[in-house]
């Protein structure tokens, strides 16, 4: 058979021409408008039933268009109560935590945040995407051209920027509901009083002021206002501290009978102000040694009976002019506990604490940055020294502590952290500084009460 003998073979067997009909349209110049017909009836065919549902095609094959569907869920019809969704982990594994629950964005608590540096861009600003019950909605600070930028950064109202010198207009401004402090601890004191004044509820960070007799004017100012006070201590709401506490509280690892505890960095820059005294209030102890006085209160659930401290800075240094480069101190406590803690801001970066109990230690390091923190325990089983390293997911601590604020506010609760927290902490520190001076042990007033200056336990 030629060629054109079997392409028109197969061309009419693949349509409804007969022989003689294809060789007429042929004779009429009519063939390659029925084969330019033919070959597009023969692309229109299905290859295969699939074909049907696939929107494109690959080499492979075509691709199928499949049913959209939706993973089961249970969706309760309070919106506070987290989406449960389907199981995928094993029992035995790690599981997630609970699905987020945001509060409609008219809900949250809005707050302004007071000052525009290290903390509130690098920590607090970002915690405010993973709140679920507060928001910023305005600024305040002395560099209009800084606050600016921040506030197109995170859609803050021009009208809602304010100046130190405008900083009582906040009265005016519905959409706050609670002011943030974050500035030098020697203008707590000023902007807690005034804030109250303008009748906002303030969250103020640590420490809490350079002086006892300024925290209780700023409690005074709160209570006189009517309205809340807060100390912004991270550790309390962050969940490794917090299962330290309970490790603790519970004797899991027998009665604890020594604490050390440790948190220090290399400081630079003379010229901030955390070396200036007025400002700071003193060195490393009330910036970075806090946190071992308060995480230890925190964890043991007692107040100290004593302390007893010594404190060095080296000679010529610019940068301990005014303020202390070294601390370190002894607290005794009415269970039988002794804490052994050190600060400074002249030493590599070390931010830990150990728990010595009768059966077990707890150890966490690091235990005082924003993120990283690790958990580990240690108890004898027979012939056999466990030592177990506990892998809990990272909180952020500016996130929980905002949104347990605004929980107290939308709920009326005391906070767990109120300004009596900071006082007691204050009263603390300046008790050690008295024993560094006079070079003996100092005692405090006794305090029999568990908790005694923490509100009720946060819900969450």
């Amino acid at each position: 058979m030629k060629p054109i003998d079997h392409l028109v073979t197969n061309l009419i067997g693949n349509s409804a021409l007969s022989r003689q009909d294809f060789l007429q349209l042929t004779s009429r110049g009519l063939a390659i408008g029925a084969l330019g017909s033919t070959l597009a009836s023969c692309e229109k065919r299905p290859e295969s039933a699939n074909t049907a549902q696939s929107t494109a095609g690959t080499p492979g094959g075509p691709i199928p268009k499949l049913p959209a569907t939706s993973p089961p869920a249970d969706i309760p019809a309070d919106s506070a109560k987290p989406i449960e969704l389907e199981q995928i982990k094993a029992k035995t594994e790690q599981q997630e935590g609970p699905t987020p629950t945001p509060m409609a964005e008219d809900k949250r608590i809005g707050y302004a945040l007071v000052g525009l540096g290290h903390l509130t861009l690098n920590q607090i600003l970002p915690a405010f995407g993973l709140c679920t019950k507060s928001k910023v909605v305005a600024l305040v600070s002395g560099s209009p051209e800084k606050m600016q930028k921040v506030a197109t950064q995170y859609g803050i109202k021009k009208e809602s920027c304010y100046s130190y010198a405008d900083y009582d207009k906040l009265r005016d401004n519905k959409e706050v509901q609670a002011i943030y402090i974050v500035l030098p601890n020697g203008m707590h004191a000023e902007y807690t009083i005034r804030g109250a004044q303008a009748g906002k509820h303030i969250l103020c960070e640590k420490p809490m002021a350079n002086t006892a007799q300024e925290c209780q004017a700023m409690i005074d100012a709160c209570k006189k206002a009517d309205r809340k006070l807060m100390i912004a201590y991270r550790i309390q709401y962050e969940p490794h501290n917090k299962m330290v506490r309970e490790m603790v509280q519970k004797q899991q690892f027998g009665k604890v009978k020594n604490i050390i505890a440790n948190n220090g960095q290399n400081s630079d820059n003379p010229k901030h102000w955390r070396f200036n005294k007025a400002l700071a209030g003193g060195g490393a102890l009330p910036d970075v040694g806090l946190y071992c006085l308060n995480t230890i209160r925190f964890v043991l659930g007692e107040e100290p009976s004593e302390v007893m401290a010594y404190v060095h800075s080296t000679p010529g240094d610019p940068r301990f002019k005014e303020v202390e480069e070294q601390v370190n101190w002894l607290m005794k406590f009415p269970s039988g506990v002794q804490a052994s803690c050190a600060t400074s801001y002249g030493h590599h970066d070390e931010k830990s604490y150990k728990v010595m109990a009768d059966t077990g230690w707890i150890k966490m390091d690091p235990a005082f940055p924003y993120t990283g923190l690790q958990l580990e325990t240690s108890r004898a089983e027979g012939t056999e020294n466990q030592i177990i390293q506990h892998k809990i997911a990272d909180k952020d601590h500016f996130t929980a502590e905002m949104d347990h604020f605004s929980e107290c506010l939308l709920k009326n609760k005391v906070p767990f952290t109120p300004g009596e927290e900071g006082l007691q902490d204050q009263k603390i520190i300046e008790a050690i500084y008295q024993s560094a001076r006079e070079g003996k042990p100092v005692k405090l007033p006794a305090v029999s009460k568990k908790d005694a200056f923490r509100g009720p336990e946060p819900t969450a």
